[in-house]
């Protein structure tokens, strides 16, 4: 059950949010479906993708221009109005990604392919590199528009947008979105005519 943007869930709460998982936020056709490992405790307490204090992922969505303003988690059912939606490569909620095992994350690649087929997004962005190498089996990837391709779908990976990610900053992750948004402008929809 989604919450409003003022809960701030307790101890408890957050301790009873393990294990759960909480619906995408998608549609047919998307310009970019970002894709994050798996949802932590806080949106599993609140129901909302990216909800901890300190994830950088809806002030780097707005610095790079996806959105034309800042965006709460409580909010999130907005994106597809603006051709976004959010999905997990793994659909249950933990306090920290590297709780998940190999096997958990090869599985949720699987599963995301098939979500990606069924919906057709132009762009699916993955947001943690280590996560993307081990559920597609590519050690050797890096940051941005991959070689492969799911369907007519390309894959870009970006990084991790948790406030734990050290390697880069608001900024740096914003500029990662930005590129990404560019180029997301400039492909027409599978399947579809150049708009």
């Amino acid at each position: 059950m989604a919450r409003s943007a003022e809960y701030r869930p307790t101890p408890a709460d957050l301790a009873a949010a393990a294990g759960k998982t909480i619906p995408d936020v998608l549609a047919p056709d998307l310009r970019v479906l970002f894709c994050g490992i798996n949802p932590g405790l806080w949106s599993g307490a609140t129901g909302h993708h990216f909800a901890r204090p300190g994830n950088r992922f809806w002030p780097a969505l707005f610095r790079s221009g996806f959105t034309p303003r800042l965006f709460r988690p409580d909010e999130q059912d907005e994106l597809p109005a603006l051709g976004l939606g959010i999905t997990n490569v793994v659909t249950r909620t933990s306090a920290k990604a590297d709780e998940l095992t190999k096997q958990e994350l090869r599985d949720g690649g699987v599963a995301l392919a098939d979500r990606v087929l069924r919906n057709r997004p132009r762009i699916l962005a993955v947001l943690g590199l280590g996560a993307y190498r081990t559920a597609f089996g590519r050690p050797r990837t890096t940051v941005g528009r991959q070689a492969e391709t799911i369907g007519d779908t390309e894959i870009w990976v970006l990084p991790n947008p948790s406030g734990l990610n050290a390697h880069y900053t608001l900024d740096a992750l914003a500029d990662e979105f930005r590129a990404l948004r560019r180029e997301s402008e400039s492909r027409a929809a599978p399947g579809h005519a150049a708009e």
